[in-house]
């Protein structure tokens, strides 16, 4: 069984593979970036939510870090990865380095957001 199309070797055949292949990468890219901005407004989201509920009532000193341990354990058994202690604390850290959203670039990956508020 041949990997090649008998179509191969027709140069119109080939600038037909090579504008396809170029629409699916550049849909690939698209969606890629969409993602990693809902991802980066939703981490800012959980942030929020975090800094939120420690702030009702001043629960912040009664709660501390086993807030976010107890938040981990339960979203990791709801939701799978991405919900460890230390990336909560970098949720809650992002909302309460920027409070308000539109300051963040929505072009910035998670990793870059990272490196930004530990500076």
């Amino acid at each position: 069984m041949s990997k090649v199309s008998k179509f191969s070797g027709d140069k119109k055949y080939n600038s037909l593979i090579k504008q396809i292949s170029s629409a699916i990468e550049e849909a690939k890219r698209r969606v890629a970036t969409a993602i990693n901005e809902a991802l980066v407004e939703a981490y800012w989201t959980v942030g929020k939510y975090i800094v939120e509920f420690e702030q009702d009532g001043n629960t912040r000193a009664k709660y501390g870090e086993q807030l976010l341990v107890n938040l981990s354990k339960d979203l990791t058994a709801s939701l799978g990865k991405g919900f460890s202690k230390s990336n909560l604390f970098n949720m809650r850290l992002f909302y309460a380095q920027f409070p308000i959203f539109q300051t963040v670039s929505g072009k910035l990956s998670w990793s870059h957001i990272i490196e930004i508020t530990r500076q």
